[in-house]
């Protein structure tokens, strides 16, 4: 009977768990070592699906509590929703995520959940169980908890040391739009423990040079998530709130989560009208390009044009509307630039730079070091050939592209059909 409840909550609790998105994470460069024969190893970090490998992983995705004392109108959880409430005990917790652990169905553990009474009661049980995984159960697997806004910073801290990862969820891009859908809720509130942890995660890594005994304190950082889409925020606003995240809070990823019609209330966009799935991947992309390709957030939008283009990746866009960057020669180009041509990547840039120094690279080089050459021998240029026809314009190249990338799908298409023929 007693096992049969659980089941019950675990259903409840999972499903409401799957509206956050910001569980992803690779592992912080103080790694948590198994020690002393203990269950479970952070190794390369856990992600909701797959590493950084490629390794796809599982972990434990729950809510303590859909129980919420705020009436936030894009969150499933809130008071004011008439769905079925459930809330887990600590050690129930802690069993399940052991138990599962032992049958191999998981690696880790991702916790979050509603407020129950205030702030600091909901922050002391998350912090309680991640402290009996680690010091009763000699847990050393991933745990990523969510630091509850409002909960004091002692708190805060001890959630620092059981966990590899902790997140605060700014919810929505700006302090109006939160003020709109969740006015019980203070922008400053989610920004104060940004500040604080990022504070702390410097300080323990400085003493820890210093002092190899000093414990790991959150060694996978910090993250975020903004709901996208359930106000009318353009990309420009989104990703420059992302940019303060990343340069002011040391922010390891900002997670952004396209708005699910999941009740109907006057302040939120129809029941029926789920953000496309394609906005969220060309946030995605633009954030990766200002993360790891060197772009500034208003090289990809601006006032001019505030919005991603739905059509092409960021970068293209970009290529496209600086034309006269190209063509590059990919023999004597730096770094810096080769990563700004469209269809190279982090990895095939530094390949490239690494390659030229024995021969002069030409097209088939460059196809065999894994490039999309489809996609980027509109913007090379080599000693000879010449490849880049300069009588062609943005929008030409635009629809080339186009052209190539929907042939390529409608062969891969034809292809899975003819399996089952």
């Amino acid at each position: 009977m007693v096992h049969e409840r659980v089941m019950e909550k675990l259903a409840i609790l999972a499903d409401a768990a799957k509206y956050d998105v910001s569980c992803s994470s690779s592992a912080g460069q103080n790694k948590r070592k198994n020690k002393d024969k203990g269950l479970g190893d952070t190794g390369n970090g856990i992600c909701h699906a797959y590493t950084e490998d490629g390794r796809c992983v599982s972990l434990l995705k729950i809510l303590l509590t859909n129980h919420c004392i705020f009436d936030c109108a894009y969150c499933i959880s809130r008071k004011s929703n008439d769905i079925k409430r459930a809330a887990f005990t600590v050690q129930e917790v802690v069993d399940l995520t052991i138990g599962f652990y032992r049958r191999n169905y998981i690696e880790g553990l991702f916790l979050s959940s509603g407020i129950f009474d205030n702030p600091d009661y909901t922050m002391e049980r998350l912090v309680r169980i991640a402290k009996k995984l680690r010091l009763e159960e000699n847990f050393n697997g991933y745990i990523h908890l969510k630091a509850i806004p409002g909960a004091s910073d002692e708190l805060i801290k001890q959630a620092g040391l059981y966990a590899d990862r902790l997140s605060v969820n700014v919810e929505m891009p700006t302090e109006k739009s939160l003020k709109l859908l969740a006015p019980e809720k203070n922008h400053i509130d989610v920004i104060k423990p940004m500040e604080y942890l990022k504070n702390e995660i410097v300080g323990y890594k400085e003493e820890k040079k210093s002092n190899n005994k000093t414990p790991l304190f959150a060694p996978a950082g910090q993250s975020t998530q903004m709901v996208i889409g359930a106000t009318q925020e353009n990309d420009l606003e989104i990703l420059g709130m992302a940019n303060y995240f990343y340069e002011q809070m040391n922010m390891r990823r900002v997670y952004y989560s396209g708005y699910v019609p999941i009740s109907y209330d006057n302040r939120l966009p129809a029941i029926g009208t789920p953000v496309p799935m394609i906005r969220e991947n060309r946030l995605y992309q633009a954030d990766w390009l200002i993360r790891f390709y060197g772009f500034n957030v208003n090289e990809i939008v601006g006032f001019d044009q505030p919005n991603l283009d739905l059509d092409i990746d960021p970068k293209l866009g970009w290529a496209l509307r600086n034309l006269n960057q190209f063509p590059v020669d990919i023999n004597t180009a730096d770094l810096e630039l080769i990563l700004r041509i469209p269809g190279i990547g982090v990895t095939s840039a530094k390949k490239i730079v690494s390659a030229r120094k024995f021969k002069r690279l030409q097209p088939e080089d460059l196809k065999k070091l894994g490039i999309a050459y489809n996609r980027s021998k509109f913007f090379l240029a080599f000693s000879s050939p010449f490849y880049l026809q300069k009588d062609l314009t943005s929008m030409q190249i635009k629809e080339q592209i186009l052209n190539i990338q929907n042939s390529k799908y409608q062969n891969n298409f034809s292809n899975q059909l003819s399996l089952f023929q």
